[in-house]
């Protein structure tokens, strides 16, 4: 019985998300509409629900899931979290090329060097100071790269947030981080399920 209620009154928050041109005219289609691809989306959320760690489980409540499915009855937010996972690939395929540089770079400053220095004792030392250098130079770069991305889940974060998606805030704890991310995935793989207006 709660469950009836939660879904009647979440689907009448947005009586006009993501409703077809043709239904427009009908308030009573416009609500039954509404009311199927609520129940639609709520039932595989809960199935992808259940597919989760229990610790995870029990941190996501059936409110937020409600909550979720209401949002997404605009398919606007599908889109704004596909734009956002592309997004976060463009970038990850860049910081793989700047930390590939990087090391790209020390292996040809150790070939200049070999070609250089012609005493084996001398060019190991060089090469073991080259070593720390690169060592100290690569650790830098990856925390500078780490720093990026922490930066761009935080605007993934805000973007969502004021999207109005449940569950999204700017946070550093990975707890809630996981959760966000385990939310982003039951979107994502909403988007791929076509819902069926005429069922």
């Amino acid at each position: 019985m709660e469950n009836s209620n939660s879904t009647e009154n979440a689907a009448t928050i947005k009586p006009d998300a993501g409703i077809p041109p043709d239904t427009v005219a009908d308030p009573f289609s416009n609500q039954e509409y509404l009311q199927r691809k609520l129940y639609f989306l709520l039932e595989h959320l809960k199935k992808m629900h259940s597919d989760l760690p229990e610790q995870y489980q029990m941190r996501i409540s059936y409110d937020l899931l409600a909550g979720l499915a209401n949002s997404l009855l605009n398919d606007t937010i599908f889109e704004i979290v596909k734009g956002l996972m592309e997004i976060q690939h463009v970038t990850e395929a860049h910081l793989m090329q700047v930390r590939e540089k990087v090391e790209n770079d020390h292996q040809l400053e150790l070939k200049q060097w070999e070609s250089k220095i012609q005493d084996p004792e001398e060019l190991e030392h060089i090469v073991a100071l080259m070593k720390i250098k690169h060592g100290k130079n690569m650790k830098e770069t990856d925390m500078k790269l780490v720093l990026h991305l922490d930066q761009k889940v935080k605007d993934q974060q805000s973007t969502l947030e004021k999207a109005g998606v449940p569950g999204f805030y700017v946070t550093d704890n990975p707890k809630e981080i996981k959760i966000q991310m385990y939310l982003l995935d039951f979107i994502l793989r909403l988007s791929r399920i076509k819902f069926e207006s005429n069922k």
